[in-house]
């Protein structure tokens, strides 16, 4: 009891002078109260987010405001700032550390405060979604500020650099070239995140301060790449607007002609976010600009940075493979259902008096379905085929099974590949987790190494291990193991671990960049310029990310013959039509497969080759010569021929390939038409003369 009164008389006498003083949140407005005397206030407009606390920890007041944390002085100055990836739900000092608590779309993450003095680090790393509403949380504090208020609001907060570049603009107009100077000397002076450095860079550009619109360009680079954003990894166009929109600021100088202005940003966007969507359009601009001044070696090194960016690509057909092979595709099925059509209609013509004939005992040609629906089927114009012919038409239906099935996938593949996980920039963080969870990732070898990347991006070297072991033999996990290896000190298993996976894989740049190689692609020059003395980690290409996320044609032709009607239901990428026509390609496969295995009518020997047949064998090229090999080729190259005209002609509305619009392949697919027909007639007039000698001798020996 003595000992308590003692400590308690102690602690009035050190600390008495504070002891009535605190924080206190009164409506949105922050209050420091000592006894009856405020000693501060700062009011937060409702467009920035929730408020969150305070929360005193020894002589720092925190406060969430939206996605930051401001860290107070007891004089009321601001002396931190956090930016977190999502709004703040929570705030706890408990154990001396301030944790925070934010939660996005589906997640949740914690965090632990650094210092204050520190400049407002957060000891976890973080990943920005792509979300404008985070990413632009200072840009839209600074232009709630009205213009009579700006100096006073950047007093108050020395931490936002748009207040200080509005700043600067205000004193520019008033011709105060040191007050100039000095608000962007300030604009300068934060620690800030990646997107707010672009977004200022932006600003700066625009008011006239290139020189320091260089400087914060630089230092967005240096940022990311501290988060672990790298050049190897997609960036969507959601995703690059959220991060300062760099790419929508290049199509404005261009549209300016400021051409210098534009290469500045242009090399930043090559740095950081070569992948970036829409690049190939704006590289092939660019280069058309350069082209037009005379810089004709500038162009076409950037036409050829393009075209590198191709490899590790489907097919190395670049960022838009996936959808150009599934344009290519849909012409294919186009063609082999023209193919096939113009084979059934052209046997149908030749059984059709003969079938007839037969069908009368029945019926008739129609009534007998209902009659004799078993005798009837018995005799349907294919079953009057030879077995060679039917071979042909199960080649054919099965080709185009296997064409609707192919579009199934590359419509699978181009949605998932644009899914915003892989989308992002970088790997990890709690909005990437759970969008991945989103796309339901199949258990193979690529889905462990894109799982291992975000745990190690995130500094969980166990988990990242742990997933990498499910992708035995993996070159890029072997490479990513052997940077485990290394950060923890073992640098000769690390090397051993480098020379395999650059053993199995000889064009893998990260190990070869990790052995001292030194390979000039993107992500190794940006690892070598802004993550110098750091080992270099192995991202997944767009073939490894395919395998991950759909797998290749034959996982959705195995998946889709086991579920047929699977192939009905809507997911990423699938359409309900197009698993229609998957249903029936697949029976009429199965009816023309179990055609196989019926006998010809007894009748079907006298079929002959009625003048309709004819006609028919002369306008569909291959369809009378179905016996022989040739007769299906011709058919399917006339099937091709036509389906390329008729996209050219737009009597389809599907997108043209990339192939058909280049000068003169209409007159390429003319060609191929018109040596169709040619070589049909030949063969043709040959399979009359042929049937006529039979008919005499048939003639003769009766």
């Amino acid at each position: 009891m003595r000992r308590a009164l003692f400590l308690t008389l102690l602690g009035s006498l050190f600390l008495g002078g504070a002891a009535g003083a605190d924080a206190v949140l009164v409506d949105r407005t922050l209050r420091f109260e000592d006894g009856p005397t405020l000693r501060w206030a700062r009011t937060y407009p409702a467009a920035l987010g929730d408020l969150i606390g305070p929360v005193t920890l020894g002589d720092v007041v925190f406060l969430g405001v939206g996605p930051v944390v401001d860290a107070l002085g007891e004089d009321g100055k601001l002396r931190a700032r956090y930016a977190l990836p999502a709004p703040v739900t929570s705030l706890d000092s408990t154990g001396g550390t301030l944790r925070v608590s934010t939660q996005g779309d589906g997640y949740v993450e914690r965090f632990t405060l650094g210092d204050p003095g520190g400049g407002g680090d957060v000891l976890e790393r973080v990943v920005f979604p792509p979300d404008p509403e985070v990413t632009g949380w200072l840009a839209r504090a600074a232009r709630l500020v009205p213009p009579e208020d700006l100096a006073r609001a950047a007093r108050e907060d020395p931490l936002n650099p748009f207040l200080a570049l509005g700043e600067a603009g205000q004193a520019a107009r008033r011709g105060d070239r040191y007050a100039t100077l000095d608000a962007v000397r300030r604009s300068l002076g934060a620690e800030l995140p990646f997107p707010a450095w672009v977004q200022l860079a932006a600003g700066l550009d625009a008011a006239g301060f290139p020189a320091a619109a260089d400087l914060a360009l630089d230092r967005a680079r240096r940022d990311a790449a501290a988060r672990g954003y790298d050049p190897e990894i997609r960036v969507s166009r959601q995703a690059l607007f959220a991060y300062g929109n760099p790419s929508g600021y290049v199509g404005t100088l261009l549209d300016q002609g400021r051409l210098g202005r534009a290469e500045v940003w242009m090399r930043y966007l090559r740095d950081l976010h070569p992948r970036f969507e829409g690049g190939p359009g704006l590289y092939a601009r660019y280069a058309d600009l350069l082209d037009a001044q005379g810089r004709g070696g500038e162009a076409e090194e950037w036409r050829q940075f393009s075209r590198g960016l191709r490899a590790g690509t489907l097919y190395n057909l670049g960022p838009d493979a996936p959808r150009e092979v599934r344009d290519v595709l849909r012409l294919v099925t186009l063609a082999l259902l023209l193919a096939l059509g113009a084979a059934l209609l052209a046997l149908t013509l030749r059984a059709w008096p003969v079938q007839g004939e037969d069908l009368r005992l029945l019926g008739g040609r129609w009534a007998s379905w209902a009659r004799h629906p078993l005798a009837r089927a018995r005799r349907v114009a294919v079953l009057y085929a030879p077995f060679g012919e039917r071979l042909v038409l199960v080649a054919l239906a099965a080709g185009l099974l296997t064409g609707v099935a192919g579009w199934q996938w590359a419509n699978g593949t181009a949605a998932r590949l644009q899914a915003p996980a892989l989308n992002l920039g970088t790997y990890g963080g709690g909005w990437y987790a759970a969008r991945l969870d989103d796309l339901g990732l199949r258990p193979t070898p690529d889905a462990a190494l894109l799982a291992g990347l975000g745990a190690q991006l995130d500094g969980d070297d166990g988990a990242a291990r742990d997933r990498y072991t499910r992708a035995p033999g993996d070159p890029c996990a072997l490479n990513n193991l052997g940077v485990i290896a290394q950060t923890r000190g073992d640098l000769p298993q690390a090397r051993e671990l480098y020379r395999a996976a650059l053993a199995d894989r000889p064009d893998l740049a990260a190990a070869a960049y990790n052995l001292g190689l030194s390979p000039g692609t993107p992500g190794t020059l940006f690892q070598r310029a802004y993550r110098p003395g750091e080992p270099r980690l192995c991202y997944p290409d767009d073939r490894s990310l395919t395998r991950a996320v759909q797998g290749d044609l034959s996982v959705t032709l195995g998946r889709d013959l086991r579920d047929p009607l699977g192939a009905l239901s809507p997911e990423l990428g699938q359409g309900v039509r197009l698993g229609w026509a998957f249903l029936l390609a697949l029976a009429g496969l199965a009816g023309l497969t179990l055609a196989l295995l019926v006998p010809r009518p007894a009748g079907a020997g006298g079929q002959g080759r009625p003048a309709i047949y004819r006609l028919a064998a002369l306008l569909l090229p291959g369809s009378s010569l179905l016996e022989g090999a040739w007769g299906g080729v011709l058919l399917l190259a006339w099937g091709a021929a036509l389906a390329g005209l008729a996209s050219l002609a737009g009597l389809i509305r599907f997108p043209l390939p990339e192939g058909l619009v280049q000068p003169g392949i209409r007159g390429l697919l003319l060609t191929l038409l018109a040596a169709t027909y040619l070589l049909n007639t030949a063969a043709f007039i040959a399979a009359e003369l042929r049937y006529a000698r039979r008919r005499r001798r048939e003639q003769a020996s009766a």
